[in-house]
C-alpha cells in the first residue's frame, strides 16, 4: 500500500475507505507510533472543526444522494442525468455512505425467506 496520508487518516476516522484500505490503515496504526501520533493530530483537528469549503462539503456530504434518489436508481427510473450522476457517485467516487444506503435498499427490496 502507498504511504498513508492525513486524508486517508481522516477517511479512516469517518469509516470512509474501502474495506481493504480500512484494514491496511488499522494495521499500520497498530505498528507505527509515528502514524498514531499523526492520527491523534487528525482527530484533534476534526474535533476542532475544520472550516474549509472542502471539509464542510465532506462533513455535510453535500454531494450525497437521498434514499429516494438511490431507490429511483435501483428501479432505473428518473432523469437520465441524475442516473448518470448516481452511477458516477457510486462507482467513480466510491462514496461509502451512499453505497451503504444502496445496499440497505437492495436488502429491503428482497422478499423475506420463509
Amino acid at each position: 500500500m502507498a504511504e498513508i496520508t492525513r486524508q486517508m487518516l481522516r477517511d479512516y476516522l469517518h469509516d470512509a475507505l474501502p474495506d481493504a484500505e480500512l484494514a491496511a490503515v488499522e494495521k499500520a496504526l497498530r505498528e507505527s507510533a509515528k502514524l498514531r501520533a499523526i492520527y491523534k493530530e487528525v482527530v484533534e483537528q476534526e474535533d476542532r472543526g475544520e472550516h474549509t469549503v472542502g471539509a464542510i462539503w465532506r462533513r455535510e456530504r453535500v454531494s450525497c444522494l437521498s434514499r429516494d434518489q438511490l431507490g429511483s436508481y435501483l428501479l432505473g427510473a428518473g432523469d437520465s442525468e441524475l442516473l448518470d450522476y448516481v452511477e458516477f457517485h457510486l462507482k467513480t467516487i466510491g462514496c461509502p455512505y451512499c453505497q451503504a444506503n444502496l445496499d440497505d435498499l437492495k436488502k429491503a427490496a428482497k422478499p423475506a425467506k420463509k
